[in-house]
């Protein structure tokens, strides 16, 4: 069997008195969606952000794609291919959609991107963040402003952003947030087609796109897994149901 992309080794995570994450372990494979569920306060963002490199664990390991990851920053786990998004839109709202994209291809690459020169002049950086933007149906909004754009727009720039950084792994943190019915439908269709190019890790509250997604779920509660499986094994589980889903959600 192949080593998983991403391995996380009994993660623990204290603020004060606070247990945030206790003995947390999980894999994500190459390809396909690893989703992390759980009641608010239940530390699921603290565990992205030790997986991503923000926060350090008190205890535990973590493992990209072989190596230890567990103390090296941010920039050095993206420069490995962990990329990842954020609940809060974080896109630099006075540049395009393509600049935007080609400032995350700058910063992997180690360009001198310069938006004031002309385009021509980083046509290299150009074609990658146009090809991101091409991935994630944003190419006929290019040359719009980041905050002229929706909110799943602006949900589908940071996705570019994360692909032109050329990753192996995304860390989605609430992906759909405040995306509307019709955004939702967009962003899970996308999410599905993207979850065939590489593997995610997932933290979600909207339960009908995590179980349309995921092809594995683990339920965090009190900062610690209380199971993990395939979805349908998850919608079983009685342990589940009473600690978070609910019977409308589970059945």
């Amino acid at each position: 069997m192949a080593e998983p992309l991403l391995r996380a080794e009994r993660l623990h995570k204290r603020f004060g008195g606070l247990t945030v994450t206790n003995d947390v372990s999980l894999t994500v494979e190459t390809r396909g969606v690893h989703a992390v569920i759980g009641p608010n306060g239940a530390g699921k963002t603290t565990l992205i952000h030790q997986i991503g490199g923000s926060l350090r664990p008190d205890a535990g390991r973590i493992l990209f794609a072989g190596q230890e990851v567990t103390r090296l920053p941010p920039h050095r786990r993206a420069r490995l291919g962990l990329a990842r998004s954020f609940q809060i839109t974080s896109v630099v709202p006075g540049f395009t959609a393509l600049e935007n994209a080609a400032l995350a291809a700058q910063a992997r690459a180690g360009s001198s991107f310069r938006f004031l020169r002309p385009a021509a002049s980083e046509a290299g950086l150009n074609r990658e963040a146009m090809a991101a933007l091409e991935q994630v149906g944003l190419v006929d909004r290019a040359t719009v402003p980041a905050g002229a754009l929706s909110h799943g727009e602006r949900r589908q720039l940071e996705l570019a952003i994360a692909l032109a950084q050329r990753p192996r792994l995304l860390l989605l943190d609430e992906p759909l947030a405040g995306a509307g019915p019709e955004e939702t439908e967009r962003l899970i269709g996308l999410l599905r087609w993207l979850k065939t190019q590489y593997g995610i890790l997932l933290v979600e509250h909207d339960m009908q796109a995590v179980f349309a997604l995921a092809d594995t779920i683990s339920v965090l509660v009190y900062g610690r897994i209380v199971a993990t499986g395939r979805p349908e094994a998850i919608r079983a589980d009685p342990a589940v149901r009473a600690a978070y889903l609910g019977e409308d959600v589970a059945a």
